[in-house]
């Protein structure tokens, strides 16, 4: 409903002002130039919604240079159709904005130029100029929280490292290493997710830079890009733990001491992991107290990791043991801690 509404108030209002404001006739491209340069997005991101807009003005101005220059001919159109599909797979590598965009350019060709005015051949020019901003304002003056899509992202990529690591314990505890292999396609089947997450991010901190309104948020905006980089390290690491537990389980390398150690490490973990979710998903004033909840219990794992304490005495066993002394470390500076600090809680080898 929102980007629907967002789409028709910006078709139809530079229309208006086109037609209202600036006096042209039927500015038909001023129409097309704010929904192409919108487009159906559910978070339009700024740097987008700028680069289609003066993708498709270029388009139309090429397409009424060339007109003016060579007239209306088929070479003509061939020419300008070419440049403009071009010009927009040099903005977007997607099929959307090129077949949009070569569908301007015909448009240009067929449809007959405006009565010449105080603008000339390029009034056309001038109405996809005005589109454009219309979009750019539209996306700028929407109300929403940009902190929402950022929070709703990391929360389900955290959520399901905490899953993991449950799964990885169990996998641990009942010898069983298809509960490892469940936990590693989960990981990494988040990498999309992860790159979906980064690009809400990249959005929210253009809002934050450019909208008055929403600049107030920006230095929270800026500390969730920072943990998304480090939970994405995390994930990376969890995968390369799930790997190594699948071998160490199916060899049967681990004494009953050690197994028992290890899950509960294990457990430690995803617990110390729903309260990262609970923190990231508290923007307010509960945010600082809920990562340092978790900080602080991911020190205190972390120095109990030491395959000594921990009764691992085989090969495999203490691959793991430094494997989830790097989880740990990347972990803990998602909440916020230095690497160096991160680093120094964990017992000397």
């Amino acid at each position: 409903m929102v980007p629907a509404a967002q789409m028709t108030i910006a078709g139809v209002g530079a229309y208006t002002l086109a037609e209202q404001v600036l006096g042209h006739d039927a500015p038909l491209f001023a129409a097309i130039a704010a929904l192409i340069a919108l487009g159906f997005t559910k978070e339009p991101r700024m740097r987008k919604v700028l680069e289609v807009g003066v993708g498709c003005t270029l388009g139309i101005l090429i397409g009424d240079l060339l007109l003016h220059l060579l007239g209306s001919n088929l070479i003509t159109a061939t020419v300008v159709l070419f440049l403009s599909i071009m010009l927009a797979r040099f903005l977007d590598s997607g099929p959307v904005l090129a077949m949009q965009m070569g569908l301007q350019a015909l448009l240009v060709v067929l449809i007959p130029p405006p009565e010449a005015g105080a603008l000339g051949p390029f009034t056309r020019s001038v109405d996809a100029i005005l589109g454009g901003a219309v979009a750019m304002l539209i996306t700028l003056l929407t109300p929403k929280d940009p902190r929402r899509e950022p929070i709703a992202e990391l929360k389900s990529v955290v959520d399901a490292m905490t899953a993991s690591l449950r799964d990885v314990a169990e996998a641990v505890r009942s010898s069983d290493s298809r509960q490892a292999w469940h936990a590693l396609i989960r990981c990494r089947g988040l990498q999309t997710q992860i790159d979906d997450l980064r690009n809400v991010v990249r959005s929210a901190k253009e809002l934050t830079v450019f909208s008055p309104a929403y600049r107030k948020h920006r230095h929270y905006v800026a500390h969730m890009s920072e943990v998304a980089d480090q939970v994405d390290l995390s994930v990376r690491s969890m995968r390369v733990v799930a790997r190594r537990i699948i071998s160490t389980v199916d060899h049967a390398t681990l004494s009953d001491e050690s197994v028992e150690n290890l899950a509960a490490v294990l457990d430690e973990l995803a617990d110390a992991s729903m309260l990262l979710s609970q923190a990231v998903a508290e923007p307010g004033p509960g945010y600082t107290r809920r990562m340092e909840t978790a900080q602080e219990a991911l020190s205190a794992l972390a120095q109990g990791l030491h395959p000594r304490s921990l009764g691992v005495s085989s090969l495999e066993g203490e691959t793991v043991v430094m494997l989830l002394r790097t989880l740990v470390v990347d972990m803990l500076q998602a909440t916020g801690a230095g690497h160096e600090d991160a680093r120094d809680q964990l017992p000397e080898l």
